[in-house]
């Protein structure tokens, strides 16, 4: 490929006119005390930073930013960062992923509105990883993206601790009294000891690990635990490599086909990873143009078997992960499933990272013959219930309800589960399928993460660690149980989740892929005459727009109005 010269490059719109608002613009550029040489005749680099003061996950990323830069000064290019909307998971409320899209806007035009040739995209809490890339593939200039990184290995009390998965099983033991309310609070500064994403395999190393797979970071920069000095140098190569992508016109579009996509969706799958990359990469497939469905995740997963021994599915962390090769082991393991010929921000091949990869722990990062456990990753299960789909993760679920039949016990909202689900009064046994609806992404808004429900107390007393629980809501990736999530249609806009009742059998049957209300279709039409859709508890600013235009789960909970092909032509410059 031919280089590029300073003339073709974007940024020269606003540098290069030698009218007014070309003067003006150097003008100005010359006022935050840079010299006219210093930007003049560049590629200009936007670093777009999610980095905030309540996003733990990203608090290194300000001295990161500062490692890219150096690297693209010394590589000939005018750096200029960008703050971004920052989704640090555990704060924002009511969840992320109602602003997933908020910040898939913001970094497309972001990148749109200013003089910028190349961006390095710097995130990976949960939904930054895919907003950030949604926004990028959607304005399609070169692009990298800088993963944030896992936090360092959790202990306590001699015991390994992964961030989220370990939050919820000493939650339950402390309701049911097995630990004290003096090691719980002991346990809060002992989880997590570092700066980065959760150690597990939870969505935040899921979709990072998926973006390094297809392509969009520098081969095994996902691996890369936050706190190591080679992630400051991971950085700092994602600076000197953007200048070189930008001179090459190298572009996510030149990167990401559907093997490509396909390559990231094995890999998900052999990670054990989170449920809700199902929903992302969808959303991200769409932004880039290529067909990719629930099916297609389906067809996947019952093909490739999970590989990385990690929390929830297995018992290691993200360091060891590292440690033991990083995703580049892991490629090499899967080798045979993949199209090597797949194109990465390099320039390389798929192939070439293989082809350099070795594994250092066999028992971390599996052989083919060896999985980490005998059900998949995902399971993606349709029938009355979900008529266009729902998921389950099954290697993090218990093989003994993979089939089963249970008398349904009804919540309406979140506030409803949270007042009545310890009520020694309510009548739930084992059997009972706990079923929460209206958590969708219009009845919730934004679909948080509520579909990991607690274990009724009185259960909990009787031994009770796993039954079957199913929502229109999401889980976190760090988290286990049988959850069936992502039910759609979802209850708020009408789908058949709305119309079950406490008493009514469901039946769930893992293999056959089937979710069904045993409730005959007569009565549920009856039901569905009755329902009335609830009332949004908010008819202003982003949360409307937001309910105005999301798509269901099963489509990316994207907004149709940002599909691929619809046109926004450069700004003009006057």
């Amino acid at each position: 490929m031919a280089r590029r010269s300073i003339e073709d490059l974007r940024s020269q719109r606003w540098y290069a006119a030698s009218d007014m608002r070309g003067f003006a613009h150097r003008q100005r550029t010359q006022q935050m005390g840079l010299r006219r040489g210093e930007f003049m005749g560049k590629p200009v680099i936007g670093i777009v930073n999610t980095w905030s003061d309540l996003s733990p996950c990203h608090a290194h990323l300000r001295d990161r930013a500062e490692a890219v830069k150096r690297a693209v000064w010394a590589a000939g290019g005018y750096p200029v960062e960008l703050p971004a909307l920052s989704l640090g998971e555990v704060m924002v409320k009511p969840t992320t992923m109602l602003y997933r899209n908020f910040l898939a806007m913001e970094t497309e035009e972001l990148l749109r509105s200013h003089p910028i040739d190349g961006a390095v995209l710097m995130g990976g809490c949960d939904k930054t990883t895919p907003g950030l890339i949604m926004g990028a593939l959607s304005m399609d200039i070169p692009a990298v993206f800088c993963p944030a990184g896992p936090m360092l290995n959790g202990k306590w009390k001699g015991k390994t601790l992964g961030a989220g998965t370990h939050t919820r099983h000493y939650w339950d033991k402390l309701r049911n009294g097995e630990i004290s309310e003096a090691e719980w609070i002991d346990l809060e500064s002992r989880m997590t000891r570092s700066n980065g994403t959760c150690n597990t395999m939870g969505t935040a190393s899921t979709m990072t690990t998926i973006v390094d797979a297809m392509g969009l970071t520098l081969p095994g920069a996902s691996s890369i635990p936050a706190a190591d000095a080679a992630h400051t140098r991971m950085a700092s190569e994602c600076g000197e490599r953007i200048v070189e992508m930008v001179w090459a016109d190298r572009k996510p579009s030149d990167i990401l086909t559907r093997a490509s996509f396909l390559n990231g969706a094995r890999v998900y799958m052999a990670l054990g990873g989170s449920t809700n990359a199902a929903v992302h990469l969808i959303a991200l497939a769409r932004r880039a143009g290529v067909a990719l469905t629930l099916d297609d995740l389906d067809a996947v997963a019952r093909e490739v078997p999970v590989l990385a021994n990690l929390f929830p599915s297995g018992n290691r962390l993200m360091e060891d992960f590292y440690y033991a090769g990083g995703l580049p082991a892991l490629l090499m393991r899967l080798a045979e499933m993949l199209d090597a010929q797949a194109l990465n921000v390099t320039g390389g091949r798929l192939a070439e990272v293989i082809a350099a990869a070795e594994c250092y722990d066999d028992d971390t990062i599996r052989a083919l013959s060896n999985p980490v456990t005998e059900g998949a990753a995902l399971a993606v299960l349709k029938g009355n219930l979900a008529p266009t789909g729902a998921v389950i993760k099954p290697s993090a679920a218990d093989p003994a309800l993979a089939r089963h039949r249970g008398r349904a016990v009804v919540f309406d909202s979140q506030a409803d589960l949270a007042a009545r689900i310890d009520d020694p009064a309510l009548e739930v046994t084992a059997e009972s399928v706990l079923v929460l609806r209206n958590a969708g992404p219009q009845g919730a808004p934004g679909m948080p993460e509520w579909g990991n429900l607690p274990i009724p107390k009185k259960l909990l007393a009787q031994g009770v660690r796993d039954m079957l629980r199913i929502s229109d809501a999401r889980m976190s990736g760090t988290h286990y149980g049988t959850c069936v999530l992502h039910v759609t249609p979802e209850a708020a806009v009408g789908g058949p989740l709305a119309l079950v009742r406490d008493g009514d059998e469901i039946v769930l049957d893992v293999a056959a892929r089937r979710l069904e209300l045993d409730v005959p279709e007569a009565e549920l039409e009856r039901r569905r005459m009755e329902w009335t859709p609830p009332v949004p508890a908010t008819d202003r600013g982003y949360t409307a727009l937001f309910r105005q235009h999301v798509t269901q789960a099963d489509q990316g909970c994207d907004f149709g109005i940002l599909d691929h092909g619809r046109s926004q032509p450069e700004p003009e410059i006057y």
